[in-house]
């Protein structure tokens, strides 16, 4: 059980498509997304990303490439390389562990924010929002994704601790609770 990528985003939250050519930008929404360029990246980052961006399946990350890593100023491969590098400090921190051990059951985002905190330093969790969705086939609020805030320069050695806390803090926790859903279709 690990956390997954949607993406990594520059901020502020704008501008978007940098050098991106009106074709691409025209094509960038889910029904197109296999027009959009490939992704250019070594084998073992392609081999990582498949794992850790099930919407890779999809061309998710053409879609993010062409809409934020050609803002972000690196390569195609430093750009996911740097999102990977962040996956691993999460997925290797006692969050990971916390929503692992609550498959099923409900998490506050206090207790979240708490997870943070401990994984990362007092105050990380203040940089930490929770969205949640709501499951069409029951009505259950169930947690579909956390963003982190993070400030500074992201390469490969980069701690996620320092980006985190060298962040503004959020005032908006977002969503209060939600249920820690297993990953696939009900």
């Amino acid at each position: 059980t690990n956390f997954t990528l949607h993406g990594l985003w520059p901020q502020p939250n704008s501008p978007f498509y940098c050098q991106a050519s009106a074709s691409d930008k025209a094509n960038d929404n889910p029904a197109h997304w296999q027009d959009l360029p490939p992704v250019n990246l070594d084998a073992d980052t392609r081999a990582e990303l498949d794992k850790v961006m099930p919407g890779t399946a999809s061309k998710l990350e053409r879609h993010e490439w062409i809409k934020h890593g050609t803002c972000y100023g690196k390569s195609q491969q430093e750009y996911f390389s740097d999102a990977l590098h962040l996956m691993r400090e999460v997925n290797s921190s006692p969050v990971r562990d916390l929503f692992a051990r609550s498959i099923g059951g409900k998490l506050t985002a206090d207790q979240i924010r708490g997870a943070f905190d401990q994984a990362f330093g007092a105050g990380a969790g203040d940089r930490v929002r929770v969205s949640c969705v709501i499951d069409p086939s029951n009505g259950r609020r169930l947690i579909g994704e956390l963003t982190l805030g993070l400030a500074g320069p992201i390469g490969p050695n980069s701690s996620l601790k320092d980006l985190l806390l060298a962040s503004v803090p959020t005032n908006k926790a977002g969503c209060p609770t939600g249920t820690v859903d297993a990953i696939g279709f009900q």
